[in-house]
């Protein structure tokens, strides 16, 4: 068994778990609030409830599936939190804020970025940068994989942690800031449709049935969540560290090429991953150690 839940702090709240459970709690009031709007609001708030039930339970009562749980458990809770947020946008917030990011765009290029990339368009480079946005959350997990099998627990708290924080700050931007993205917005000014070569129209299809109906564009997850990975794979080691650079320049620039965000959310994007960088060392002192 790992170290740390043999320790005195085996029974207490870890840092990533009062994260989760704020968001819960965030979430809960966003469902009080629009309760008669909300489809199906007394199914998720009996979802929420067992949620945090099922925390409290594993933290405060160890059992045989306690050792697992507790370490993997935010990546079936952050992953549930992203489809509750395909509800709730549309049920409360009522209004998209494509329009203005679009306005903000056009203000600082002077041309819609997505239409103006359609003149470097070609099959190879489209197949490319389309596989590299589909393996985002694979290249996010592979670095909690490698600490895992390291057992690297302590560091591997800390990833979740970080992790965690990026999905669900994002996941409180698409609230706040709802837009779909310059696929809907804009198609009717692109002139030409992207094309790929083998296995394009299949891994795009796949991802707009998961992501069609979400308001997920600001800030830009892909950007923020391959930086923060990027920026922990360094703990694999440096060769790790420059594929994981160049990956993030890839998806960086494929969220625009593909027409999937707004510059304007790639740079929330970017600097919400620096923010994170810079705030969570001492989140994770401030919430775990002192535990």
């Amino acid at each position: 068994m790992d170290p740390v839940l043999k320790s005195a702090s085996r029974t207490r709240l870890w840092a990533v778990d009062k994260v989760i459970l704020t968001y819960l709690a965030f979430t809960t009031a966003l469902l009080l609030g629009g309760w008669r709007e909300i489809p199906g609001a007394a199914t998720l708030l009996a979802i929420h409830i067992a949620a945090v039930a099922l925390v409290l339970i594993e933290v405060k009562l160890p059992n045989p599936t306690t050792f697992l749980f507790r370490y993997w458990y935010p990546l079936p809770y952050v992953s549930a939190c992203y489809r509750e947020m395909a509800i709730l946008i549309p049920a409360i917030r009522r209004t998209s804020a494509d329009m203005w990011l679009v306005s903000l765009d056009y203000r600082i290029w002077g041309v819609h970025p997505t239409v103006w990339l359609e003149r470097i368009q070609s099959p190879g480079l489209t197949e490319f940068l389309q596989t590299a946005y589909t393996l985002f959350v694979p290249a996010v997990l592979f670095v909690a994989v490698a600490l895992w099998a390291q057992r690297r627990y302590r560091e591997f708290q800390y990833y979740a942690l970080l992790i965690a924080l990026g999905y669900l700050v994002s996941y409180v931007g698409y609230f706040f800031v709802p837009a779909r993205g310059p696929r809907f917005v804009l198609k009717h000014l692109q002139h030409i449709p992207l094309q790929g070569m083998w296995l394009f129209h299949s891994m795009q299809n796949s991802l707009d049935r998961l992501e069609s109906a979400a308001y997920d564009c600001f800030p830009s997850g892909h950007t923020e969540l391959t930086m923060l990975a990027w920026w922990s794979s360094r703990l694999l080691g440096k060769r790790v560290f420059w594929v994981y650079f160049g990956y993030t320049l890839s998806i960086i620039f494929g969220t625009v090429y593909l027409r999937y965000h707004y510059t304007v959310d790639v740079l929330a994007g970017a600097l919400t991953a620096i923010a994170l960088i810079v705030a969570t060392p001492y989140i994770f002192r401030k919430l775990q150690e002192r535990a």
